[in-house]
Order: C-alpha cells, then structure tokens, then sequence
C-alpha cells in the first residue's frame, strides 16, 4: 500500500470564508499516483472546517447567515472561552456544526464523488496562516 501526504495552507482575508479546494485535492491525488484507495481531507486547526456541499453561491451565503445566527461572533460576552483573552469562541462552535475532516474514496485515478460534491475549507476565524492535510492512502 503507498501513502501520500501534503499540507495546503490558507490565509483568509475575511474572518469568515468558504474556500472550494477541490482542485488542489484532485492536484494532490494525481501526485500521488495511487488511483484505488481513501483521500482524508481534514483541517489543522480548531477554528476552520474541511466539508462536501454544492459550489453554489447563495447556499454558500446561506451557510453564513445560518452559522451566524447559531453562533454569533458577537456580543464577545457570549463565550466563556473569549474569558482567555481570545475572540474566536463563535468560530469553535462553527468548526463543531461544520466538522472536521472529509473522507472521499478514490476510484479509477479520480475521488469517487456523488453529483455536485465538491470539498470545501471553512474558515471562522480568519485573517492568519491556516492549513489542511491531505493523505491518501491505498494502491
């Protein structure tokens, strides 16, 4: 069995962004030459988020309004974890909601997604260096 392994990073200029990196997965799929297997896709840091969903645009928007209204990033009195001196215990609990990590088989040299899946990092806590693992493994 091989195995690959790549870090992509992200800074954001926005506190809050939803970035399509489907590509650069796909990039990182055909450098690793494995075409049957598992590709991992999951954030390094507990303020962002690696999940599927539509490129749409208003759903995207959507998804914004939506995690506001659920964890606000205001008033900061809100979170007992801003007590630390920190401003980000909104984008905790949106990393929570939107999770972790994707999973996605490789099939035939190609992720083996259903119609108009696409992977997606989610940034809540944004305006500093970020990054994503990917790992693939199989044959």
């Amino acid at each position: 069995m091989k195995s690959y392994r790549k870090e992509l990073w992200f800074s954001t200029l926005k506190r809050m962004e939803l970035i399509n990196i489907t590509q650069e997965v796909r990039q990182c799929l055909r450098d690793s030459e494995i075409t049957e297997g598992l590709c991992l896709v999951n954030a390094m840091h507990i303020t962002a988020s690696v999940f599927i969903n539509d490129d749409e645009p208003g759903l995207h928007q959507d998804y914004q309004k939506w995690l506001e209204t659920l964890a606000p990033h205001e008033p900061l009195s809100l979170y007992q974890h801003n007590r630390t001196g920190e401003d980000n215990g909104d984008a905790h609990h949106k990393r929570q909601i939107m999770g972790r990590e994707v999973v996605v088989a490789v099939s035939d040299g190609q992720l083996d997604f259903g119609p108009w899946e696409q992977i997606f990092y989610g940034e809540f806590d944004g305006r500093r260096k970020k990054r994503v693992l990917v790992k693939i493994i199989g044959e």
